[in-house]
């Protein structure tokens, strides 16, 4: 792998500079600041939005060109950096490639793989936003050339770099609730966006598309359809031919704790119980409620565990060690040990506990070893691994698989009271092939991975 500062400074030591004469960092920029030369070129696909906000992490580095699809909402990416502004990536890359270090993917999830690929393909580390893919298939390819082309990746899961699901591991792992059983995870957050199904009927309506946007590159590898306010902006995350609903937005927030402290791997089976909704003829968009039960494997010293997600209009029950008078998580977790249980938040909202309250003034917390993200941060890691070497924390060899919990889940949502058996070495259902139709999907052509 390459890292920025030394292939530059190569570049220059080639041009006759000795050792001797290596200019101090204090004389090319001040206390604290990144020297020009070990500067990240940064492009940014997708960058109204999440994007928008991801961006504006990293405006010490040189933002050298911006892409999305949709003119106006990439007006305040554009204002504030005035790099080379585009419509399509695939133009980008054919006039920019070579300006570029590095590239942000934050567009809607059925585009992610296919400018994540094409930029790896071109030896660019990506920061992707999750979830990683809109596809298993999609998922498997990306980490495939993350490996190959051996770049640094990131997926766009902020949580995995906070101090709290360092506690929360450090909790686990020194015993605090025993051997872990159970797991009730829930996305409580925007009940009704998910589920479009009130919005079907409006798919006939006729619009046009604004001036401000590329609809033919705003669909990419999905198939052609005429434009619809119902699926940009935002919206788009209820539809399935676009987003992957709230357990395809969530789990890599909520899961991603206990994914990383107990080492969950795949699941080995997935059923989904979901209300509101038929996927035979509502199938463009996403249950209102659903309760899906992965079951893990026993694995390493830890036991057999059941996680059970909620959404919607589901929530989690109220745990026996919870007080009366105090709610579980709308968006986080209750999970369950033969000695104990522990609630968290998304994002550290509620922090971490040990219920009841009693024993959680009792509890004597270990001391927590897990080295801080590097650079401080999630999006900063980033930076730290192309200019230092190694990986970010939740590169795609880790995103990928906690992707891949919530892509089965939105399967099973489609084969509602199935128990769907998961071999992920096979990458297949080994018992429902009419599910294994949405592990890989087709491609519009020109758009193909």
């Amino acid at each position: 792998m390459k890292k920025i500062s030394r292939r530059r400074f190569s570049a220059v030591a080639g041009a006759g500079i000795g050792a001797c004469a290596i200019v101090p960092r204090c004389a090319v920029a001040g206390a604290g600041e990144t020297p020009p030369s070990e500067k990240v070129n940064i492009a940014g696909i997708g960058v109204g939005g999440q994007g928008w906000g991801d961006i504006r992490n990293w405006e010490r580095e040189n933002i050298v060109a911006l892409c999305d699809v949709d003119e106006g909402r990439a007006k305040e990416a554009r204002a504030k950096f005035q790099a080379p502004y585009y419509r399509d990536a695939r133009k980008m890359f054919d006039e920019m490639e070579k300006k570029i270090d590095a590239v942000l993917v934050a567009t809607p999830d059925h585009t992610h793989a296919f400018h994540a690929i094409n930029a790896m393909k071109r030896g660019k580390h990506v920061y992707c936003e999750k979830p990683l893919a809109h596809s298993i298939g999609e998922v498997r390819a990306m980490m495939d050339a993350a490996r190959k082309h051996k770049v640094v990746t990131q997926m766009g899961n902020q949580g995995h770099a906070s101090g709290s699901i360092r506690t929360f591991c450090q909790w686990i792992w020194s015993g605090a609730i025993g051997n872990v059983t159970e797991i009730h995870a829930a996305c409580g957050a925007f009940p009704g966006l998910y589920s479009q199904i009130r919005n079907l009927e409006k798919l006939s309506e006729k619009h046009e598309v604004p001036a401000t946007v590329d609809w033919d590159c705003w669909l990419g590898p999905a198939k052609k359809r005429d434009y619809s306010p119902l699926f940009h902006p935002w919206n788009w995350r209820g539809w399935s031919a676009f987003g992957t609903g709230a357990i395809g937005d969530w789990t890599c927030h909520v899961i991603d704790p206990v994914f990383w402290a107990l080492d969950l791997g795949a699941p080995e089976s997935i059923t989904a119980e979901i209300e509101g909704w038929d996927p035979k003829t509502q199938g463009e968009t996403f249950p209102a409620g659903s309760a899906i039960t992965f079951q893990f494997a026993a694995k390493g010293k830890r036991g057999p565990i059941k996680m059970v997600w909620y959404d919607g209009t589901k929530r989690i029950p109220h745990p026996k060690d919870l007080e009366a008078d105090r709610k579980p998580p709308e968006t986080g977790a209750v999970v369950i040990g033969d000695q104990g249980t522990i609630t968290y938040g998304s994002h550290g909202a509620g922090g971490v506990r040990l219920v009841p309250e009693k024993k959680m003034r009792e509890f004597k917390q270990p001391e927590v070893t897990i080295p801080p993200a590097r650079g401080g941060g999630h999006h900063q890691e980033w930076i730290v691994a192309i200019r230092e070497g190694g990986q970010a924390g939740s590169n795609f060899d880790y995103g990928g698989p906690l992707t891949e919990i919530a892509l089965l889940g939105a399967i099973a949502q489609r084969f509602p009271g199935e128990t769907l058996r998961w071999d992920a070495a096979a990458m297949r259902f080994t018992n429902n092939d009419a599910a294994n139709a949405h592990v890989t999907p087709s491609y519009r052509e020109g758009w193909s991975l």
